[in-house]
C-alpha cells in the first residue's frame, strides 16, 4: 500500500478545522449508505441512521484506532436479513446486542492480536473487491423507483443530468486540492454541486429520493421477545455470524489505517469498543454495524488526524436527524456517487497490478480469490477466511518440501542425522522417508540443531520412527532439542517412547 501511504501525513497536533470538516464530509457520505442498507433490509430508515449515530459516536470515544469511522455497515446488516424476514426486528435487537457481547469478550480475552495472521495479498485482494463493490453500489444509484414501485435505470436527459452532476463532483474531488486543501475536497465537491443544482433549479435525483430522515433521538428500548432457550438458539448463530463479520471488517480497517498512518492501533481495544457499540444499538433501535472502510478513507482524505471527526461525524447526523433533514434531503445523491467513486478509485490497490509479475503465483491466486468472493458473494468475512485457508496451505506445502537431512557416519559407528527445516503435519512423510531402519547401525542420532518439533503429527512420527528402530534391535536418540520441543515431548512422554540424549548445549530429560 506504499502508494497510498503518501497521500497523507499523520501528525500529534489536532487540527480542529480539518476535523470538523472531515466529520460533516463523513456524515454526508455515511447517511445515504446507511439509509440503503436499512432499506433492502426491509427496516425503517431511520435504524440506519440511529446505528450510524450509535456505532460511530461510541467507536469514535471507545475505540482503539483513531481516524478509523464506525457505522450501520452493510456487511454485518446482510447476515442477519433472513432473520429479519422470518422472526421480525425485534429479534435482529436481539441478535445484534448479543453479537456485541461476544465482541466485547474478544477484546476482553486480546484475541484481537490475530488479525496479524491476515497476509498481504489477503489486503490486497479484499481493499480491491471492498473498492469493485463501492464503485459498483454507486452506479445502482442510477436507478430511479416510479410510484407503482417499478425500478429503472436512467435514460434520455436524466441520464445525462445524473452523469454529468457525477463527472463534475469527480473533477471538483480531483483538482480542488490543487487548488487549495484548506477545506476538505469531497466537501468542497458536496457545497459546489449542491450549489449548482440549486442554483441553476436543475431537477436531479436527490437524498429525498432514498427516504425522508427527520425523526426523534433514539429511545432505550428492551427488544420484546420471550427470554427463552429457543429464543437464544434463535438468535445465537446470526449474532455469532454477526460478531465475526463486524469484527473481521474493523480490524481489517485498522490495520488499513495503521499501514496508511504509520501508526500502531489497539484491536482489542476496538474490539471492545466495536462490542459496547453494537449492544447500544440493540437497546436504542439500531440495526449495529462495523467499521465502515469507505467513510475511515473519505476520513483520511478529508485530513483527520484524531478521534474528533468520528464524534463530529455522529453528532451531525444526530443534528441532521433532529432538525437538518429538509436541508440535507435536497442534496443531489450524484455528489455522494462522485464522492464515493472517488473513494472507490483511492481503495483500489494499483501497487498490486504493477507488481504482479513480481508476486509468486500462490499470492497472485489467493489475492484474486478474494478479490472475486467479495465481489461475488458481497461476504467480507468469508473472503478473508478463504483467502487466509488458502495462504496457510500454501506456507504449509512449501515448508513441508524444505526439511533435510545431513547423514554422517562417526568413528565409533553411530549415524548421525542433521535435520533442516520444521517438522509438523506437512513435513514427517518427507522426514520419515530419509530413515533406513534396516540398513542403520545399532545406534543412530537425530541432531535437531537447525529444526524444531512443532505439532503432534511430529511427535507421532518421532514415536513410529523409534518403533522401528526398537524392532530392527537398535538405539534412536535426540539431540539439540530446544526447550519448547523438549517441553511437547515430555508432555507427551505417557503416549510415545523416545530417548533424548544429553548434550553440552541444552539441559534436557534423562535417557530412557
Amino acid at each position: 500500500m506504499k502508494n497510498t501511504i503518501s497521500l497523507f501525513d499523520f501528525s500529534k497536533k489536532i487540527n480542529y478545522k480539518n476535523e470538523l470538516l472531515a466529520g460533516f464530509t463523513v456524515a454526508m457520505t455515511m447517511i445515504p449508505e446507511s439509509l440503503s442498507f436499512a432499506i433492502l433490509a426491509g427496516l425503517s430508515p431511520l435504524t440506519g441512521l440511529y446505528a450510524a449515530f450509535m456505532m460511530g459516536l461510541v467507536t469514535a470515544v471507545l475505540g482503539g484506532r483513531p481516524g478509523m469511522v464506525s457505522g450501520g455497515a452493510g456487511a454485518t446488516i446482510v447476515v442477519l436479513i433472513a432473520l429479519i424476514k422470518s422472526h421480525g426486528v425485534e429479534y435482529l435487537f436481539a441478535a445484534v446486542a448479543l453479537a456485541g457481547i461476544f465482541q466485547m469478550l474478544v477484546g476482553i480475552f486480546k484475541l484481537g492480536k490475530f488479525v496479524r495472521l491476515i497476509p498481504q495479498p489477503v489486503m490486497y485482494g479484499f481493499l480491491n473487491g471492498l473498492a469493485v463493490i463501492i464503485f459498483m453500489a454507486q452506479v445502482e444509484q442510477f436507478k430511479i423507483t416510479d410510484s407503482s414501485g417499478v425500478v429503472s435505470w436512467f435514460h434520455g436527459m436524466p441520464l445525462y443530468i445524473m452523469g454529468g452532476l457525477t463527472a463534475l463532483t469527480i473533477a471538483v474531488v480531483y483538482f480542488f486540492p490543487k487548488i487549495t486543501k484548506a477545506i476538505p475536497a469531497s466537501l468542497a465537491a458536496i457545497i459546489v454541486l449542491f450549489a449548482v443544482v440549486l442554483g441553476f433549479g436543475i431537477q436531479t435525483k436527490t437524498v429525498a429520493d432514498i427516504a425522508h430522515i427527520s425523526g426523534t433521538l433514539p429511545d432505550f428500548h428492551i427488544p420484546k421477545l420471550p427470554f427463552t432457550w429457543e429464543t437464544l438458539q434463535i438468535i445465537f448463530p446470526y449474532a455469532l455470524i454477526m460478531a465475526g463479520v463486524g469484527l473481521i471488517e474493523s480490524l481489517l480497517t485498522l490495520s488499513m489505517v495503521d499501514e496508511i498512518t504509520n501508526s500502531k492501533g489497539n484491536a482489542n481495544k476496538e474490539s471492545v469498543a466495536q462490542g459496547i457499540a453494537n449492544i447500544t444499538n440493540g437497546f436504542f433501535g439500531g440495526m449495529g454495524g462495523c467499521a465502515m472502510v469507505a467513510q475511515t478513507l473519505v476520513n483520511l482524505n478529508a485530513g483527520s488526524r484524531a478521534r474528533l471527526s468520528g464524534i463530529v461525524a455522529s453528532l451531525m447526523i444526530l443534528l441532521i436527524i433532529l432538525f437538518g433533514a429538509p436541508v440535507i434531503e435536497k442534496i443531489p445523491m450524484a455528489a455522494l456517487v462522485g464522492v464515493m467513486m472517488m473513494v472507490s478509485i483511492s481503495t483500489f490497490q494499483w501497487v498490486s497490478i504493477r507488481i504482479v509479475n513480481k508476486m509468486p503465483k500462490s499470492d497472485i491466486f489467493v489475492g484474486i480469490t478474494v478479490a472475486l468472493i467479495t465481489v461475488v458473494l458481497h461476504n467480507l468475512a468469508l473472503a478473508v477466511l478463504v483467502g487466509v485457508v488458502i495462504s496457510a496451505l500454501v506456507f504449509a506445502w512449501d515448508n513441508a518440501q524444505r526439511i533435510r537431512a545431513k547423514k554422517y557416519i562417526t568413528e565409533n559407528g553411530v549415524k548421525h542425522y542433521e535435520i533442516y527445516g520444521p517438522l509438523f503435519f506437512g513435513s514427517v512423510t518427507a522426514f520419515t522417508d530419509k530413515f533406513d531402519p534396516a540398513g542403520d547401525p545399532d545406534e543412530v542420532v537425530i541432531d535437531f540443531k537447525e529444526s524444531r518439533i512443532v505439532d503432534m503429527s511430529a511427535i507421532d512420527a518421532l514415536d513410529k520412527l523409534s518403533k522401528r528402530y526398537s524392532q530392527q534391535n537398535k538405539k534412536l536418540y535426540l539431540r539439540h532439542l530446544s526447550e519448547d520441543c523438549r517441553k511437547i515431548l515430555g508432555n507427551a512422554e505417557a503416549v510415545i517412547e523416545v530417548n533424548i540424549q544429553d548434550d553440552p548445549t541444552y539441559k534436557v530429560m534423562p535417557e530412557k
